[in-house]
């Protein structure tokens, strides 16, 4: 029962039709949709039409179908801004996904560490220091390992405790003097863990950094609003929340923004070029070198609209109740271990959790036999599956469109690994 949700469950699982599919003799059961969320019909129909009727490159055309398709991109990153919060469009940059958002941000301060004339705030190199956490996706590690190994920086982290939480105690411990940026995973992907952010923004404040926020699993799952997080600049994606894959955001302060160097050079991101010299467009232009993904924006403006009809306030309540149910009911599993928060406070509806004695690459193979989908391995987040003692979970990952029901199946489909590998 979902009494909890007010959200009409069964009327959205209506608008995505991939849900009625079957896998063998059973009915889909998607629950992997912290890797990617399926797409609504709205989606799917939005982008058809301006595929259709529409298709044309944006910003250099004058005739009526180049018009139309920018009128719908720049019309997408407004409604991007709006539904983040973001004081300007302007400050919305849109990009592949979040990890190349990322990696914009973090060439800003590879490259002004090369640049005398760079903002300071950017220069970065021995002495300084880059702080992480140990529950990041390598797409909020990796880009910050590589700039602390090309500049001499430092790179730290906060650390997780066994109960699946940042060791927020250690934080003024580990955001020092010297920290230059503080970037951190809201949502964490393999523990469900939801993040405190002010305590975090507050230190780095202290001390002058600058704050950084992976949201690729937090603006699809709850009200998010830069504003009010005070941070620096978010990236997150769309295939997370119901959108098409190939387009993510980078949001940004207008100042930093305006301070930032290009990530990409080339066509469209110009103000002047000769052979000798070239002046960038002003942001969000300049970091959004080329052909753009426009169909995939009119998607991504898709998604905001049904995610906005829902309510991001229902879209939660509905979340923590699923995942309430999903945690009481995982616990009656012999043999089973939740790794992460085993409680329903701060943390969403992605749950992982290792098998005794079944890997889980055998557990994810049976449970598609009985038409459920999960996801297994490592989830792109090595350190976190080290700090636990584990290669690999399994990860189950509810959405908007999912229900008790298939929870109860889940449950039931562990009872068959059990017998198989009992």
């Amino acid at each position: 029962m979902e009494a909890a949700s007010k959200l009409d469950v069964e009327a959205i699982r209506a608008d995505f039709p991939i849900l009625q599919r079957r896998i063998g003799d059973k009915t889909l059961a998607y629950l992997d949709s912290a890797a990617t969320s399926q797409k609504p019909v709205q989606v799917e129909d939005a982008m058809r039409r301006f595929t259709e009727h529409s298709n044309a490159n944006i910003s250099r055309s004058v005739h009526t179908l180049g018009a139309e398709a920018t009128e719908a991109y720049e019309g997408a990153r407004a409604k991007v801004a709006a539904f983040i919060g973001a004081p300007s469009p302007d400050e919305v940059v849109f990009t592949k996904n979040s990890t190349e958002s990322i990696n914009l941000m973090a060439y800003a301060f590879q490259n002004a560490a090369l640049d005398p004339s760079a903002d300071p705030r950017f220069r970065i190199g021995p002495g300084d220091e880059i702080v992480v956490t140990e529950m990041e996706h390598h797409a909020n590690l990796i880009p910050w390992q590589q700039l602390a190994l090309r500049t001499g920086a430092t790179l730290k982290w906060i650390g997780i405790t066994d109960a699946g939480r940042l060791d927020i105690d250690t934080v003024d411990e580990v955001i020092t003097e010297r920290c230059k940026v503080v970037s951190f995973v809201h949502v964490a992907n393999l523990l469900g863990t939801v993040n405190p952010t002010s305590q975090i923004t507050r230190r780095a404040r202290e001390v002058g950094a600058l704050v950084g926020l992976d949201a690729s699993q937090s603006v699809p799952h709850l009200p998010v609003d830069v504003t009010e997080l005070g941070v620096d600049f978010i990236a997150f994606t769309g295939h997370k929340m119901l959108g098409p894959t190939g387009i993510g955001v980078l949001w940004a302060r207008a100042e930093l923004l305006d301070a930032m160097p290009p990530f990409l050079t080339g066509g469209s991101m110009i103000k002047t070029v000769t052979m000798e010299h070239t002046t960038f467009a002003d942001a969000p232009a300049k970091f959004e070198a080329g052909t753009p993904p426009i169909a995939e924006a009119v998607g991504l403006a898709a998604a905001v609209d049904y995610l906005d009809k829902l309510g991001m306030a229902n879209v939660r309540a509905h979340e923590k109740a699923y995942v309430a149910y999903m945690l009481d009911r995982l616990e009656t599993v012999d043999g089973l271990e939740i790794i992460g928060p085993r409680v329903p406070i701060g943390r969403g509806a992605t749950v992982s959790f290792t098998f005794e004695g079944v890997h889980p690459h055998d557990v994810g193979q049976i449970l598609d036999a009985e038409g459920i989908a999960v996801r297994v391995g490592h989830h792109c987040a090595k350190p976190t599956c080290e700090r636990f003692g584990v290669n690999a979970t399994t990860r189950a990952s509810g959405y908007i469109y999912n229900t008790h029901e298939e929870i109860d199946r889940l449950v039931e489909a562990l009872g068959q690994v059990r017998k198989v590998f009992g």
